[in-house]
């Protein structure tokens, strides 16, 4: 059996070899928490030994980031440094990289006036919107993982004992990205092959409309015409392939703006940054929301939707089966990149431009004529379940189920 110290090697390769796919000469840029230091040291080292030419790390601490929200004058929420924006985009435009460890608090804001995180987070959007076009349009090769905090830890595993937390949400982590394996890079070569096939199908099919039933969900999707299905990773434009999304078991593409109607039903608690939101429910009308409810977090939902027009409208759809790798772990880990994988999702805000024929060339008046959403915010909640149907349709109406209880059908 492997030691800690070899897993974390071998993670470490796995998120340099197939994350961000780091090439010779090229710059990496890693955003951490203090506490992923040790996995941080292993990915620094195995970048540098793939041929970095320079990593830089910046470092997150949740207690500092707290702080600002407790302690910070109100114009302090409307701000965010311009020479930090400036930074990433140089980092796009040299061609480098970017890996984020990425492990929101599910408590972090607890307590906190909504308005000043929704605020913050929208001057952050603002300034670097021009960075975000480069990750969005895969211009860049650009990475999100997942490491074990203290605070993740106890409320994800509050059933355990204290001292056993942090060493079995390690166990989880290599469990889900496959670190588990002999060869884990083989092993995530062999599962995109896998992803890629369903992502095959749905293109061949080229449906119209999905339309989902679940308990508390008669929700209608349309999807544009030149709609395309990803799985997994893709190639940025310079011929590099990434895989974004770390874990990863979705394959995605983008709904019609103005054609979602119906009620959908999230089935997990969701994570934004630090603010929970539970048991909730979406009312659509010609694809902009028009009604919702929230038994936990409602404010949340208030704030997200005032963000900006784009905000109450769908993104992204994700198809994830039921019976799948992380939702058979059968535990909510509070981290949105890991619990919608394990459901099928959606999410409101923008759209991914790769979902659409000739999408990365086009201005965002023309995503829009087409159908895509444009927004500053992307946030993603997961509605599958055990009793999920999702039936296709086809553009001279016949129709077939496409999910069954939750499963590919």
């Amino acid at each position: 059996m492997a030691t800690h110290e070899q897993n974390l090697e071998k993670y470490a390769e796995l998120v340099v070899r197939i994350g961000v796919n780091i090439q010779s000469g090229q710059v990496l840029h890693i955003e951490s928490p203090l506490e992923a230091v040790e996995l941080t040291r292993h990915i620094v080292k195995k970048a540098y030994q793939a041929g970095a030419k320079y990593v830089e790390v910046s470092w997150s601490d949740d207690e500092i980031t707290r702080a600002r929200y407790e302690y910070a004058s109100d114009e302090s929420f409307d701000f965010y440094p311009e020479w930090s924006a400036k930074s990433m985009e140089q980092l796009a435009e040299c061609g480098g990289a970017l890996l984020n460890i990425k492990v929101p608090n599910p408590e972090l804001f607890k307590g906190i006036d909504s308005s000043k995180v929704v605020r913050a987070g929208n001057a952050a959007a603002k300034a670097r919107k021009k960075f975000s076009h480069y990750t969005r349009n895969n211009e860049i090769a650009w990475c999100l993982v997942k490491a074990p905090t203290k605070a993740w830890a106890d409320i994800v595993f509050a059933d355990l004992p204290e001292e056993k937390r942090i060493d079995t949400m390690w166990e989880t982590i290599f469990k889900m990205q496959r670190v588990d394996h002999d060869d884990p890079v083989q092993a995530w070569h062999d599962h995109i092959d896998r992803l890629k096939t369903f992502e095959d199908r749905l293109n061949e099919k080229s449906y119209k409309r999905l339309h989902y039933r679940a308990p508390g969900t008669d929700l209608s999707v349309e999807l544009p015409k030149g709609h395309i299905w990803k799985s997994a990773g893709g190639e940025n434009t310079r011929g590099v392939y990434f895989v974004a999304n770390m874990p990863t078991e979705e394959v995605y593409s983008m709904p019609h703006r103005l054609g979602v109607n119906g009620t959908v039903t999230s089935t997990m608690p969701l994570n934004m940054n630090g603010r929970i939101v539970d048991k909730f429910s979406l009312t659509f009308k010609e694809g902009k929301v028009v009604e919702y409810t929230a038994e936990v977090g409602q404010e949340h939902l208030d704030s997200l939707f005032a963000t900006d027009e784009g905000a109450k409208h769908l993104g992204e759809i994700a198809l994830v089966p039921h019976d799948s790798p992380i939702s058979n772990l059968n535990r909510i880990f509070y981290n949105t990149g890991i619990d919608e994988n394990a459901s099928c999702h959606f999410a409101v805000g923008s759209a991914y431009p790769v979902n659409i024929e000739n999408g990365q060339k086009m201005t965002q008046e023309e995503l829009l004529v087409h159908g895509a959403n444009v927004s500053l915010t992307h946030v993603d909640f997961m509605v599958g379940c055990a009793e999920l149907d999702i039936e296709g349709e086809f553009e001279d109406g016949t129709k077939e189920p496409v999910f069954i209880k939750g499963n590919w059908a």
